[in-house]
């Protein structure tokens, strides 16, 4: 359904509508949905609109989509709406999810997070900072006991004991995962939450084997990564998200991210989807189209047997096209262009002089 025919001229087909195999795993094009927390879970459990809201993108032919960051405790919530896989009555629901999206034709990946120091945290449309216990609020973790900011809750900094609970609970999520259907899974490690905040300097200020130099801050995640490895499928990917700059004076940068990604690559992870900031209000982005894409460049030429997922402002299809023709990733993932338009690759098709496939009960709309 996903994967556009050829114009009658036989012109190349574009980048962008060319599969990628990664693992077992086929995806028909290279047009991602990137995670969007949606703030809409009761004890992190999908309902109707979870269904509906990503169920869309399967009908609009994306190449693969990925649900929110999904909690791998109560703990680890961005804020007391988000979804979450702590429990095993979590599953059916997110189950529901995925099966209609197979039936539609698309393929879906969970993203695994934690949100650390960032956790415990309103909506936006609720208002900024701290949730209190009275309104549903929890105490907070992270590395160190520093919070992010004057608004958001101080955190209580983790024992070794805490940090090795967390990464079975990333692996016992991803468990629960492969139990809902999901077909992809990704580790959250980006925009300040709690694996990000191991990586930085910015945010860690432990002394014992989890802080100060690069070997200790990365040795978090990649314990995480070899915990959900070792249960995820062997036949299916593997993504992590990173942050490939603080955007900030003596913060995680582009040279530990490169790095970083080697180390990645050998423990089995199969993608590095490259976003960049979150992790201190210090710091100092200058956004604009494409803004992110040089970080992505870099770790796939430096890194070159890693697939790289490109993120942030890429909102037109020849946007799209003009990275993957530049080498500069593998995957294209979009956020608010998919919100704005759910069949965003179809309509991408079309502008490429493509015949879009759609599916049976659309069929009629022609293009």
């Amino acid at each position: 359904m996903t994967q556009p025919a050829a114009t009658s001229d036989s012109l190349p087909t574009p980048l962008l509508f060319t599969p990628l195999k990664l693992r077992s795993l086929t995806l028909p094009n290279r047009a991602v949905v990137s995670p969007m927390c949606m703030y809409s879970a009761q004890n992190g459990v999908a309902n109707d609109f979870h269904l509906t809201h990503l169920g869309q993108f399967a009908l609009g032919g994306a190449g693969l989509i990925f649900t929110e960051a999904t909690a791998v405790s109560p703990e680890g919530r961005i804020s007391p709406e988000d979804l979450g896989l702590w429990t095993d009555e979590q599953i059916v629901p997110l189950g529901h999810v995925t099966d209609f999206v197979h039936r539609s034709g698309g393929l879906i990946g969970v993203q695994l997070a934690h949100a650390g120091r960032k956790a415990s945290t309103s909506a936006p449309w609720r208002g900024r900072g701290m949730v209190p216990p009275e309104a549903g609020g929890w105490q907070v973790i992270g590395p160190s006991d520093e919070a992010y900011n004057a608004f958001y809750p101080q955190p209580v900094a983790m024992t070794v004991d805490e940090i090795r609970r967390v990464t079975s609970d990333f692996a016992a999520a991803a468990r629960r995962a492969q139990m809902a259907g999901f077909d992809a899974a990704e580790i959250h490690a980006a925009h300040g939450y709690l694996l990000h905040q191991f990586l930085s300097p910015l945010a860690n200020a432990r002394t014992d084997e989890y802080g100060g130099t690069f070997e200790n801050r990365v040795r978090f995640l990649l314990e995480v990564v070899r915990a959900v490895r070792a249960v995820w499928p062997t036949h299916l990917p593997l993504f992590v998200r990173v942050s490939a700059t603080d955007w900030a004076a003596g913060g995680w940068d582009a040279d530990q991210t490169v790095q970083l990604a080697g180390l990645l690559r050998f423990e089995g992870v199969d993608v590095l989807d490259v976003s960049s900031g979150g992790l201190t209000p210090l710091q100092q982005i200058t956004a604009g189209p494409l803004y992110q894409v040089p970080f992505a460049a870099r770790v796939k030429a430096e890194v070159p047997d890693l697939h790289v997922m490109a993120v942030g402002m890429i909102d037109t299809p020849a946007q799209a096209e003009q990275v993957l023709e530049e080498g500069a990733a593998d995957l294209i993932a979009l956020a608010r262009a998919f919100l704005r338009d759910p069949h965003w690759p179809q309509r991408a098709a079309h502008e490429f002089g493509l015949t879009p496939t759609l599916p049976d009960v659309y069929a009629r709309a022609g293009w």
